[in-house]
């Protein structure tokens, strides 16, 4: 019986906890409570997943209201897969946050810096949870504001400009997003993602839903931060405290990117895609923020900001994955949700330790360093092959499959494009490599240690993760294909 609550627990025990972790005394009883509870999320999510795997469904009726009247928890393989990813990311995250919280976040506010951090995870389980759209805007907003939050603490003043940034973006994509509910509620009188699903095939001609489609999809793509709406996102992870930075690169865009699939091709479906000009949309502004962030990445002195514009990059994978709409083309898409989540924690990670020991992401700060943290620079360096999609990396697996999805439609430039960002991501991660190891010590650099253990055994953990899931694939393109028969996607 307790496989149907499942769905329920994975959001009340860190809502309940976050009050508690806020109140508790010191620096290091806040992050014991909130370790215990990310591994327990953790646990359950992968209980979770076991039970719905093989296709079954877990359904939770809150308060006993039946849908499409009440809200409902709706788990099968793709978000229970989801939140997989984002309670994993965060139980590794949290042993890797002990030093540098510690380091970067005053003592007084540790207990609601850990307390943000548990709405936050609130927030991003509760999206993938929820089969309720109305719901799923709720708990995108919990993460939102949670993260605001997060990033003003960053230990610079441009902290507070980075979280004013994504605030005006995020409400606006929030306002779009609602707005495009109302227009489709307007139409059906339901909520229910199912429901809607059903209600909406008779009506996929009216103005009133395409109108409402637009502002969703809009909206989404503002949290998303899908090329050119991305402009919040690199001073948001370049500001914010090392640990948010690895967390919100790892799980929040990747959760945008669930919403997103769920609501278009899960609400709306495939042959109302293709119907509107999405597809197209999806491609071209994919393909444009694969090449325009990798370039601009290539341009920064910063390995936060490189990173961050990496990331956009990455998106633009996945929503080319989306815009092909094909079987392999949402395979790819989901599998490099996993991978990016995989190679992005342990780019953050391996960078957060930089920052700990030489208190800057600068370039110029960083010369020689690799030969004084072999261990940081070696993730790096792994990291960064799966970044580019080296065969025998997490990262070769998504792109492999992209490529033969847009083989596949016999769209030759597109797979073109997806091997020259490639090749730019070459190009920007080789300036890392280079400054760190290739260049003489600054001044700055000649008496860093290694990071501390603590740090190392995370980061260490995603780089190890990169590699065997680069090697054994079956499980996650397992999950992939039933995700895409989920969303109705076929050929």
């Amino acid at each position: 019986m307790i496989e149907q609550n499942l769905s329920l627990l994975l959001v009340v025990i860190p809502l309940l906890a976050a009050p508690v972790t806020a109140i508790l005394p010191g620096s290091r009883v806040p992050w014991l409570c909130t370790l215990i509870i990310t591994w327990l999320c953790f646990l359950l999510s992968i209980w979770q997943l076991s039970v719905v795997i093989d296709g079954d469904i877990i359904s939770y009726e809150l308060g006993g209201w039946s849908p499409p009247w009440g809200i409902e928890y709706r788990i099968d393989a793709l978000n229970a897969y989801i939140s997989l990813i984002v309670a994993g990311i965060a139980a590794i995250t949290l042993p890797f946050a002990l030093r540098t919280v510690e380091k970067e976040i005053p003592l007084r506010q540790t207990g609601l810096f850990y307390a943000a951090f548990l709405l936050c995870l609130v927030g991003l389980l509760g999206i993938a949870q929820t089969g309720d759209i109305f719901n799923l805007f709720v708990f995108l907003e919990i993460s939102s504001l949670s993260s605001y939050a997060l990033i003003a603490m960053g230990e610079q003043r441009r902290a507070l400009t980075a979280a004013y940034q994504y605030l005006i973006m995020g409400t606006i994509g929030a306002t779009f997003f609602l707005i495009g509910i109302g227009f489709v509620y307007s139409e059906t009188g339901t909520l229910n993602m199912m429901d809607l699903h059903q209600l909406l095939l008779p009506i996929y001609d009216h103005r009133t839903i395409h109108t409402g489609f637009a502002f969703i999809v809009v909206g989404i793509a503002l949290k998303l931060a899908l090329f050119p709406l991305h402009l919040w996102l690199p001073n948001a992870y370049k500001y914010a405290p090392s640990v948010i930075s690895v967390f919100l690169a790892a799980t929040a865009t990747k959760v945008a990117v669930y919403a997103m699939l769920r609501i278009v091709f899960g609400v709306f479906s495939s042959e109302f895609v293709d119907i509107t000009p999405t597809n197209h949309m999806f491609i071209v502004l994919g393909l444009s923020g694969v090449i325009v962030a990798s370039i601009a990445a290539i341009y920064q002195d910063d390995v936060k900001r490189l990173l961050a514009y990496s990331s956009v990059a990455q998106i633009g994978y996945m929503v080319l994955g989306m815009g092909l709409a094909t079987t392999l083309g949402i395979t790819a898409t989901v599998v490099h949700v996993f991978n990016h989540a995989l190679m992005k924690g342990a780019l953050f990670m391996a960078c957060g330790a930089l920052v700990y020991r030489v208190g800057s992401s600068q370039f110029d700060k960083l010369e020689g360093l690799g030969r004084k943290m072999p261990w940081t620079f070696a993730a790096i360096c792994i990291g960064g092959l799966s970044l580019i999609g080296v065969p025998g990396t997490a990262g070769f697996i998504s792109k492999w499959y992209l490529v033969i999805a847009a083989l596949e439609q016999q769209a030759w430039l597109i797979a073109f494009m997806i091997v020259l960002g490639s090749l730019l991501a070459v190009v920007y991660i080789w300036k890392i490599i280079e400054i760190m190891f290739f260049h003489a010590d600054s001044a700055s650099t000649t008496a860093v240690k290694e990071a501390p253990i603590s740090m190392l055994v995370p980061m260490w953990v995603l780089v190890i993760a990169n590699i065997y899931f680069g090697l054994n694939t079956e499980l996650m393109l397992s999950v992939a294909n039933t995700a895409a028969q989920i969303l109705g996607v076929s050929d």
